[in-house]
């Protein structure tokens, strides 16, 4: 029976997969479609987290975020120097504020 997937998935899983006695059946995506399907795959990581709230996911989407980068030519720890520099800029989200509306 043939499941179809047509998404990107960890380097490992078709080793994974083979070891279960089944065949993937797999390509290799060019540059300009990985983008996209890393795109499709941070979604879905972040959907599967606010379903599950599950602390592994975080770190899927941390991965799927490193991938990104590193497609747009950024190392990951830059993106984390990035983030901090926001941080001290612009704070975090430590105090739970919630705007409700800015008055003229």
């Amino acid at each position: 029976m043939r499941k179809t997937y047509d998404k990107l998935v960890r380097d490992r899983i078709p080793e994974i997969i083979e070891a279960s006695g089944k065949q993937a059946v797999t390509r290799i995506a060019d540059d300009s479609e990985y983008e996209m399907y890393l795109k499709q795959k941070l979604m879905e990581e972040v959907n599967e987290y606010l379903a599950s709230g599950n602390p592994e996911e975080l770190a899927d989407i941390m991965e799927v975020v490193a991938a990104l980068g590193q497609a747009s030519g950024i190392k990951f720890e830059d993106l984390v120097m990035m983030a901090e520099k926001k941080r001290h800029s612009r704070g975090g989200f430590d105090s739970k504020i919630v705007l409700l509306h800015v008055d003229d």
